[in-house]
């Protein structure tokens, strides 16, 4: 399956590596792909020079970014990932792994989608819904979006936002809520696909003291700064653009629309050269490739 340029950001105080190294344990065909550590500059976290950045990691069919960002901002279940197995005996391994140390949201057994489902809060706060019955050829990882209090009702705006905004966006299906349950429009199931991931979005008529926020972010993957460009004033129109490549968008979800050859100026061996490339992000707001490279290779 090939990967999608979309990789979801967990955001750590300083629990990163211990929490990457647990689901890489824990989830299938999970793996550390690359680990890289803060450089010798000031930064607005504050954490020491070569203490650890960020952990590169897959479970199944997704990648993840776990960064270390200091205390300020805290995850929450308004972002959360199916996991589909095939098995209630595999979901109820994965129910007690996750769960241990966590919060039950909703807890294991049989829901009239699935035969074995669970909604839990783990230790290190990423919200993850086990669900037995994957499609045939679906995703394992798919990331789940709850719009609720000032955004509920506005689930399938965004889906028309996302898929008009990404190459190859689709809406794949769509089931509204009884009117005696939400009011009229809102959704109770969905699927969509941008960049070739899938994803879900749900309507909650319950109110909740949380929304989307910085705790999960997700990144795009730009080949070029055409990309960059696109995404940055699609996504960040109505929105709120941010520091180092992040904006929030007109629904509050948090984006980081960052090239790919972020991972060779941030993990490079070189430490001047890494340094000098850091600093001119942090200096940043939309970012400019050429002009990162050039500092990077300190020009």
């Amino acid at each position: 399956m090939t990967t999608s340029p979309i990789v979801p950001c967990l955001w750590f105080d300083d629990q990163a590596e211990e929490a990457a190294s647990f689901y890489a344990k824990t989830f299938p065909d999970g793996r550390i792909d690359a680990v890289t550590r803060y450089p010798s500059c000031e930064t607005p976290s504050g954490k020491p020079p070569g203490s650890v950045l960020t952990v590169e990691f897959r479970i199944a069919d997704m990648r993840f970014t776990a960064l270390n960002g200091g205390p300020r901002f805290v995850k929450n279940p308004s972002i959360s990932f199916f996991v589909h197995v095939d098995t209630a005996e595999e979901a109820n391994r994965l129910h007690a792994a996750l769960v241990e140390g966590g919060i039950e949201l909703m807890p294991l057994g049989t829901y009239p989608w699935s035969e074995r489902y669970a909604w839990v809060q783990d230790r290190f706060g990423t919200s993850w819904q086990v669900f037995t019955g994957r499609e045939p050829g679906g995703p394992v990882i798919v990331p789940f979006l709850m719009f609720s209090g000032k955004v509920g009702g506005c689930a399938k705006e965004a889906m028309e936002l996302f898929t008009k905004v990404f190459e190859g966006g689709r809406i794949e299906r769509v089931t509204e809520h009884p009117r005696e349950a939400a009011p009229e429009g809102w959704i109770s199931e969905s699927r969509f696909r941008i960049l070739g991931q899938q994803m879900a979005a749900f309507d909650s008529p319950v109110e909740h003291a949380f929304g989307f926020n910085e705790g999960i972010s997700l990144q795009v993957m730009c080949k070029d700064q055409q990309e960059v460009d696109r995404y940055w004033d699609a996504l960040s129109e109505g929105g709120q653009p941010g520091p180092c490549g992040w904006l929030t968008d007109r629904f509050g979800i948090s984006w980081q629309i960052v090239p790919e050859q972020i991972a060779d100026w941030i993990a490079c061996e070189d430490e001047a050269a890494r340094t000098r490339a850091f600093a001119a992000v942090m200096e940043m707001s939309k970012l400019e490739i050429a002009e990162i490279e050039r500092a990077f290779r300190g020009g």
